[in-house]
């Protein structure tokens, strides 16, 4: 009996010290900082790397895997507003551990019209914070990055709701081009005065 409540012990120890490791304040990737370049294949081979959307808004979101309820959701939530995006001038990729030959089944079965590059060693995953290992199963989490066209990380979404994440990215964009037209309408050096 006490050795079992001990294993019970040991294994509750390792789980809750796994999760403090992946919650590390290091592991995050701040917003306003450069976005990790990538070079990853898409669902037909081609290759896709963080300097083709120079220029342009990139909506990169990470998902657990192809053709499951919740990224099924997510996947056409996107699919159904990418004219909402394509009109802020935003491209959107999705990124999992997923190997080429799922996402190409995956991308067919519900007609999505952007790229979902595959990451088999989550590399790119663990580059923005969002690889789940948990030795032998490892997985994307279920996180956004908007990237500026400077390559800089604009926002950032931790906790998304497929359900309602498009629409959350295209308001998210909508301000941050808002804020960014009104910082280039001021001055570039305004004069202060001081006055004692």
């Amino acid at each position: 009996m006490l050795k079992l409540m001990l294993g019970g012990l040991a294994a509750l120890l390792l789980v809750a010290s796994a999760v403090l490791w992946m919650l590390r304040p290091g592991a995050q990737r701040p917003e306003g900082g450069a976005a990790p370049d990538f070079a990853l294949p898409d669902q037909d081979g081609q290759s896709h790397r963080l300097g083709d959307y120079a220029g342009r808004w990139l909506v990169l979101y990470f998902y657990p895997r192809d053709d499951t309820p919740g990224c099924t959701q997510e996947a056409c939530r996107f699919r159904d507003d990418i004219g909402i995006l394509g009109d802020l001038d935003a491209a959107v990729v999705g990124v999992s551990v997923d190997d080429a030959r799922s996402h190409a089944d995956f991308a067919r079965k519900y007609q999505l019209p952007f790229p979902l590059l595959s990451d088999p060693d989550g590399q790119t995953a663990a580059a923005y914070g969002s690889l789940l290992n948990l030795g032998l199963v490892r997985f994307a989490r279920r996180r956004t990055f908007i990237i500026a066209p400077d390559g800089r990380i604009a926002a950032r979404f931790d906790k998304v709701d497929p359900a309602s994440h498009a629409q959350e990215v295209a308001r998210t964009l909508r301000a941050l081009q808002a804020a960014g037209t009104a910082r280039q309408a001021l001055p570039s050096s305004p004069k202060w005065t001081t006055y004692q």
